[in-house]
């Protein structure tokens, strides 16, 4: 299969908003290149054993937004609508850099072998490791690790929505309980809670290629019995209520979902909701108000918003 990569330059303050643009047209994942960021880490963190030194090599403030569409009747109708809203953007705020957008054909193996140079271990919260399936990687005491291979499914476990996801996903417990992962893309979510012990979990993703390099990723770590993934848009095809429901999508799908996720919560049970720009919250707090669900705690890093939330009363 063909692929259609999406480049767009801008700044550190543009890139959330320039990677909203490329998950409203239909990305799966994206990739984010901030020098920023990687100095941060480097000089503050220092922590070189996630790190591959060959990107250190990034230099100056310019920050590249990567996004992959795949080459279909679609595609020329999703490039006008990126270009549309960028155009839009650019209007609204002149301090986003000249969100130049560029683009090119690749094909999978072209794209695997470019982006997996730069895919190391990562540490998540206190004890979750996202480990890529092809990297060695030894385990300290406690740790929980998630071997992974997204392939065009993304969901590397880098993003700051799907980080925010993870450290709220091990601050509450699941030991034992039904978990369901809704756009489950590469399925680190479903696997990560098996990984904390769910009883049950349930993963739907509406693209085919995510469904399948989730069913692969859960083979690789060994839990079939226990994470099961299907084709499945949003909530359609879940039956019963489960203690936990989580979602890193975008904001737009996630305000259609809470309309009806309250009918899918038991009792207590919590809705982990994740791929928020800051600039959508307040629109997402209104929405979940109309539905009756109370938020009772945010995370935010890098622009993005995590929440969890119950059915009032």
């Amino acid at each position: 299969m063909d692929w259609m990569e999406l480049v767009i330059e801008t700044t550190n303050e543009g890139s959330d908003l320039t990677a909203n643009i490329l998950y409203e047209a239909g990305a799966a994942g994206v990739v984010i290149e901030d020098p920023g960021d990687l100095r941060e880490i480097v000089w503050k963190e220092n922590d070189w054993d996630y790190i591959d030194p060959g990107v250190l090599n990034l230099q100056g403030d310019k920050v590249l937004v990567k996004a992959y569409l795949s080459v279909d009747g679609s595609l020329d109708k999703k490039l006008a609508g990126v270009r549309k809203k960028l155009k839009a953007m650019q209007k609204k705020h002149e301090d986003l850099g000249c969100l130049k957008l560029t683009t090119g054909r690749v094909d999978d193996d072209n794209w695997a072998q470019g982006w997996k140079k730069h895919y190391k271990p990562l540490r998540i919260g206190q004890n979750i490791v996202i480990k890529p399936s092809w990297e060695d990687y030894k385990p300290r005491p406690k740790d929980i690790v998630v071997a992974l291979d997204p392939g065009m499914a993304f969901g590397t476990g880098t993003h700051e929505s799907t980080v925010l996801c993870i450290e709220l996903m091990e601050k509450y417990p699941v030991k034992e309980c039904r978990v369901i992962d809704i756009g489950c893309g590469s399925g680190i979510l479903a696997l990560t809670a098996a990984k904390l012990g769910a009883g049950w979990v349930e993963a739907y993703d509406i693209d085919e290629i995510a469904v399948k390099a989730a069913r692969e990723n859960i083979r690789l770590n060994g839990m079939d019995r226990i994470v099961r993934v299907e084709t499945g848009s949003l909530l359609d095809k879940v039956q019963g209520r489960a203690h936990m429901i989580v979602s890193n999508i975008v904001a737009d799908v996630i305000i259609r979902m809470c309309r009806t996720v309250g009918e899918y919560l038991m009792p207590e049970g919590i809705f982990i909701a994740s791929g928020i720009i800051d600039e959508r919250f307040a629109d997402v707090k209104e929405a979940f108000g109309d539905s009756g669900l109370e938020i009772t705690e945010r995370l935010e890093r890098g622009g993005w918003t995590a929440l969890v939330a119950r059915m009032k009363g």
